[in-house]
């Protein structure tokens, strides 16, 4: 099983999520989450004054799959996510050697 991680712009999280649903994702966390990678946020201007904001407003999607089904997840999201500008976000891959439902006690992918 591998666990996917994707911090995507908040404003591509219905897409992403359309897209992954219509690919077979039957579940997945979502967190409102910020940071800055090269994009390294921005200035704005309150009432004259000048400040950076450093950390942007993400959205962090995490998702586990079955082995076979992550390369074709990572497209969707790669093509669902992408703007083709500087802070589009990352997708993390890790395996995952155990998963456990707790309401039934079922593991391993019986458990997805």
């Amino acid at each position: 099983m591998k666990k996917l991680e994707a911090v995507i712009r908040h404003f591509k999280l219905e897409e992403v999520k359309d897209a992954l649903t219509q690919a077979g994702v039957q579940g997945m966390t979502v967190s409102e989450v910020r940071g800055f990678g090269r994009q390294k946020g921005h200035k704005e201007q309150y009432r004259g004054a000048e400040y950076t904001i450093d950390f942007l407003p993400k959205a962090k999607l995490e998702i586990v799959c079955s082995d076979k089904q992550a390369k074709e997840l990572i497209e969707v999201i790669l093509t669902a996510g992408r703007t083709g500008q500087v802070g589009d976000g990352k997708i993390f891959v890790t395996d995952i050697h155990e998963m456990i439902r707790i309401r039934t006690g079922e593991s391993g992918d019986e458990a997805l």
